[in-house]
């Protein structure tokens, strides 16, 4: 099982990594809200534990931007905040437990076991998300985001770039994108597919430096992180 901290005092923080790695946990540790969001967007975890204090984005916010595209993985809130307002905040934006500092280090662990005796299998939970680098495509609530930042797009743009992701990798045809995406044969001739393509590209390409969308001359498009 797969752990990551939020936790910027650096003693605490290695006291709860050992320990948890002692119970055979694997934990990383991480010391701002900012570098924790993109940590989680090219790696998997079964559990998160937020400090709220913490540099550059709260863990409060962390919380809300993960549930804004993963309802499922568990969060713990631990923090020096006591106060029921404190918690009523925390539990308002969906996390699932908070414990209060201190607190006894077998008390954090019985938590989190009773919270990923709960957990939904991964198979269930992400069979709706698909991750493109750090690219997020949340199919069920048709949100994308990439780095953290959602993206808005429209109906159909969102349609093209999940028909883009969901292909892996693989070239995709202005024909196989008319038939699956339009759902109709207009003619390819038309430059209709190549503007579309145009739009992701400005939303989600111009703003970053790896680049996601493809034209592989003569054959289509592909999404791969390049």
């Amino acid at each position: 099982m797969n752990i990551l901290l939020l936790e910027d005092d650096l003693i605490l923080s290695a006291e709860l990594s050992k320990f948890l790695e002692s119970n055979r946990f694997t934990t990383d540790r991480i010391y701002d809200g900012e570098t924790f969001l993109r940590q989680i967007k090219s790696n998997s975890y079964d559990l998160y534990l937020l400090d709220i204090n913490v540099p550059k984005i709260n863990g409060l916010d962390v919380c809300q931007t993960i549930r804004s595209f993963d309802k499922n993985t568990p969060i713990i809130i631990i923090s020096a905040y006591g106060d029921l307002s404190d918690k009523k905040d925390a539990f308002t934006r969906l996390a699932d437990d908070y414990l209060v500092k201190p607190f006894q280090f077998e008390e954090l662990l019985l938590r989190i076991n009773s919270l990923l005796r709960r957990k939904v299998p991964s198979d269930t939970v992400d069979q709706d998300i698909i991750r493109v680098d750090d690219l997020i495509i949340n199919k069920t609530e048709q949100k994308v985001f990439r780095a953290g930042n959602e993206i808005a797009l429209t109906l159909k743009e969102f349609q093209l770039l999940t028909y883009l992701a969901e292909a892996q990798g693989r070239t995709v045809s202005k024909q196989q994108i008319t038939e699956n995406v339009w759902e109709h044969n207009f003619n390819t001739n038309t430059n209709t597919v190549e503007v579309y393509i145009n739009f992701l590209r400005k939303k989600l390409d111009k703003d970053y430096k790896v680049k996601l969308i493809h034209t592989r001359s003569g054959f289509g498009y592909y999404l791969n992180p390049l």
